[in-house]
């Protein structure tokens, strides 16, 4: 191999292993929200990481890149369509309950205690 397809080879295989780190991520979040107890979780995160060690060792360039095509369409499909969301995260039941206060507006934390000067 010359140094540029080498190059090239790297940062594909680079972007690969990105791309299935991404997946696995998400589609361990998303075995989280169809859980209903956290004992079935376990399972269910172990058969994903099973499935994930099963291709570990594929070393084709487009076999790869077909698989992660595969793993990304089956996970959409998949998905859940009501996912938890942390309620102060973006989303959530609870973001900007309590906005800022506006500028100007000074807070002063002395709770109670008098100036006696």
């Amino acid at each position: 191999m010359s140094g540029v397809s080498t190059a090239a080879y790297v940062a594909r295989r680079a972007a690969q292993k990105e791309r299935v780190r991404i997946l696995y991520r998400r589609a361990l979040k998303d075995t989280l929200n169809w859980a209903v107890h956290r004992h079935l979780f376990y399972q269910d995160a172990s058969d994903l990481r099973e499935k994930f060690d099963a291709n570990k060792h594929v070393e084709d360039i487009d076999t790869i890149d077909r698989m992660i095509a595969e793993g990304e369409a089956t996970h959409n499909k998949w998905r859940h369509p009501d996912p938890y969301i942390v309620p102060w995260a973006p989303g959530g039941s609870k973001f900007t309950r309590n906005p800022t206060p506006p500028a100007g507006i000074e807070i002063v934390y002395d709770y109670g205690r008098e100036d006696n000067d």
